[in-house]
């Protein structure tokens, strides 16, 4: 009898480990709480590296199909001073595809492939070590049993209190997100601005990120230090106070928890916008233009799991990606989360009965938590960098890590 699995969500980390155990003729449930596949917005834009998620998709048997839609182009980079002042201008090099970018949608779309998936399964609770193995609770009132419950449901994930005690915790940092469409059309002169990758302006505390997207399709952040109740319980000055939907990921293996606030209120756009603008007072009018003509406002309070966290292995529930190591989202996250799904993957398949899945879990999670440690790490040290009192710490930041 082969084992029962259920893998919790799906978004980059269920779906990878699905497609490899698809690839391996190994049976398997998704299970995941939105109603339908386009029930929300997939998100951004990812660059995928070559040794982590480039190569899960390797192992899905999908490289190819991933070198078909990726962007390598969008590899490219620019930081501004705030006056406007060009600092750098990376550019990649002819048949660099060292982090292609794919927008999160067209990923999605190629893990899905034959995967089904059973939607609009919310899980409330997984409780361990019955006499029948895990027993899954569904907000629907129902109840599933499995052999194994791998929880790659994000960061506010229910599976995790199965094994964790541990909860996100705010960085200090917020990211305000909008967006604008058919740029090159509507706005040429901002499109010139991007370039066929990402523009950056980093200030004291503050930075303003855009990042091209396929079809004309920009996405912006504005990142600030501020503390979380300044949102949370605001002076009535910051237009940040009025989420509209609870239910709005932050990233697409990232779903929202229920009483998260992540939405601004869209009603009041333009109150918004002023505040933004207020926050980057003073910088360069194109600058501040990306900001000028987003349409619709999205607050992201950056959270993180502690960067040594792991757990007492409990037989039958394990974790992938964000439910396992949250860390904030300068290009890691994603690509550990898909190589995790595939490593895994191929360790359930490799393993001839129940005693040995078992020891196959506990020696995957060894593995995951030393590299997602040193990956926390990091990407902790560049987030105080990039959002920094100094600003010359993130042009410092991208000297080290661009090509020369």
């Amino acid at each position: 009898m082969r084992p029962r699995i259920a893998v919790i969500g799906s978004g980059p980390a269920g779906l990878t480990l699905a497609r490899v155990l698809n690839r391996h003729g190994h049976p398997f449930t998704v299970l995941e709480r939105d109603p339908a596949r386009d029930a929300r917005p997939a998100g951004g834009t990812l660059d995928l590296h070559e040794g982590l998620g480039q190569l899960a998709l390797e192992k899905a048997g999908l490289l190819a199909e991933f070198q078909a839609l990726s962007r390598p182009e969008g590899q490219a980079m620019r930081i501004l001073d705030t006056d406007g002042t060009v600092l750098r201008d990376w550019q990649p090099r002819p048949g660099d595809r060292a982090n292609p970018e794919i927008d999160r949608r067209q990923l999605r779309d190629l893990l899905l492939g034959p995967v089904e998936v059973q939607w609009g399964r919310g899980v409330t609770e997984v409780v361990p070590e019955t006499p029948d193995g895990v027993v899954v609770h569904f907000a629907d009132g129902r109840q599933e049993t499995y052999d194994l419950v791998i929880g790659a449901d994000g960061a506010w994930s229910r599976v995790r209190p199965t094994v964790s005690s541990a909860t996100p915790q705010y960085t200090g940092v917020t990211s305000v997100e909008t967006s604008l469409d058919d740029i090159d059309t509507r706005h040429p002169d901002l499109a010139r601005l991007v370039g066929d990758g990402s523009v950056a302006v980093y200030g004291v505390n503050r930075a303003i990120v855009a990042q091209r997207n396929s079809g004309g399709h920009v996405k912006v952040h504005a990142q600030f230090r501020e503390p979380l109740d300044q949102h949370a319980n605001p002076d009535g000055q910051s237009g940040l106070n009025q989420p509209t939907d609870l239910n709005q990921p932050a990233r697409l293996d990232q779903p929202a928890r229920l009483d998260r606030p992540t939405d601004l209120d869209l009603a009041g756009v333009e109150v918004v916008r002023s505040s933004l603008l207020a926050r980057f007072d003073g910088w360069a009018a194109p600058v501040l233009e990306l900001l000028r003509h987003g349409t619709a406002f999205v607050h992201r309070p950056l959270y993180v799991l502690p960067a040594s966290h792991t757990w007492a292995h409990v037989s039958g529930v394990t974790l992938l990606g964000d439910a396992a190591h949250l860390m904030p989202p300068l290009g890691a996250g994603a690509n550990l989360a898909m190589l995790e799904g595939a490593e895994l993957a191929e360790s359930i398949a490799a393993a001839p009965g129940p005693g040995e899945l078992d020891d196959a879990v506990r020696a995957f999670e060894e593995r995951m938590w030393a590299r997602a440690g040193r990956w926390a790490d990091i990407t902790m040290a560049g987030l105080e960098r990039l959002v920094s009192p100094d600003p010359s710490q993130a042009l410092a930041l991208f000297d080290e890590v661009q090509p020369s």
